[in-house]
């Protein structure tokens, strides 16, 4: 009887040594994760009580609240009561609900990306361009602190959620027009320069940054096309091109009233350009654009979607 209780007493004390052990300093416990959905995060977040208001008026609480995988990139309140000063709104009531609606869904990627997905190029968003519903793009730079459509900068990336991640944005991203992804894209930076020449006044942003005509496309000749194009003229910058010239040349790339996706594109289209004269559309060698006074002009990047209408990147320069 006694062994047995000797026995007993060193199970006891060793089952209590083990306890001790096994909650010591170096091995401290660790609270479960919180699961939350993105509608919850932001619910349970101070500093989204303005996003909450928005997603409520519009009804999307439900669609981040749900099983289906997104990104969000989330204003908080500061954000917002800028972009309501800076819109003329006094506050979220003031702005019309499909407005709003379209603002949201431009800060939402379907699917799961985390912060080392990201890579600098365009993202599609939930937004829609209005008579082709094609989904609108974000341009997201990753050289440096990672910035959406050159105007919103992430401050606090990769907050897990149950039904993807929400990287918190120190502003409203603002639904981009032509002119946003021509600013923000510096392969681009040359036609920037074409647009915005002093002389020209705003006329060229004013159009393509507008409503008034719209939905635009953009045929885009990138900075190698520019080049290509003084060494044709034997001018040393854009400066020695005439003011009329230059604007001739900018209007013979935009169809106004229409929103011509690469998918819809068929050889020997015909196509009637904002300056007055046609482009025709050939496919036989890839898609290409035959114009009137030069070579053909291949089409290196299809589909770069705004809000008020597309942009598609050539390689070179086209004459009337």
């Amino acid at each position: 009887m006694k062994i047995n209780q000797y026995l007993l007493a060193l199970l006891m004390f060793g089952s209590m040594m083990f306890t001790m052990s096994s909650c010591g300093d170096d091995d401290p416990v660790v609270d479960p994760p919180v699961e939350m959905t993105i509608a919850e995060i932001v619910q349970d977040n101070d500093n989204f009580t303005s996003l909450l208001a928005a997603l409520e008026k519009t009804s999307l609480t439900a669609v981040l609240n749900g099983t289906d995988m997104y990104t969000v990139f989330a204003p908080g309140n500061d954000a917002f009561g800028a972009f309501l000063t800076a819109k003329g709104f006094a506050n979220l009531d003031d702005v019309p609900t499909d407005v709003l609606t379209q603002i949201l869904l431009n800060h939402v990627v379907a699917g799961d990306v985390k912060s080392t997905d990201l890579s600098t190029g365009y993202y599609s968003n939930l937004a829609t361009e209005a008579t082709t519903m094609n989904n609108v793009n974000l341009y997201i730079d990753t050289d440096g602190a990672v910035t959406i459509n050159g105007q919103s900068t992430v401050t606090t990336a990769d907050v897990s959620a149950t039904n993807g991640t929400v990287h918190i944005v120190d502003t409203v991203i603002d639904l981009p027009t032509i002119v946003t992804f021509a600013i923000t894209n510096p392969d681009l930076s040359i036609l920037v320069q074409a647009l915005t020449r002093p002389s020209f006044g705003s006329t060229f942003t004013d159009i393509l940054g507008g409503s008034a005509n719209a939905p635009f496309t953009v045929f885009a000749p990138n900075n190698a096309a520019f080049v290509k194009l003084l060494g044709f003229l034997d001018a040393d910058s854009l400066d020695d091109v005439d003011d009329q010239t230059l604007q001739d040349v900018l209007s013979y790339h935009v169809i106004a009233g229409a929103n011509v996706l690469a998918e819809t594109l068929t050889d020997e289209q015909s196509v009637t350009t904002f300056q007055g004269s046609d482009l025709t559309i050939d496919l036989t060698n890839g898609a290409q654009i035959k114009e009137g006074a030069g070579e053909p002009s291949n089409i290196i990047a299809t589909d770069i979607q705004s809000y008020n209408g597309v942009v598609h990147v050539i390689d070179t320069v086209l004459l009337p």
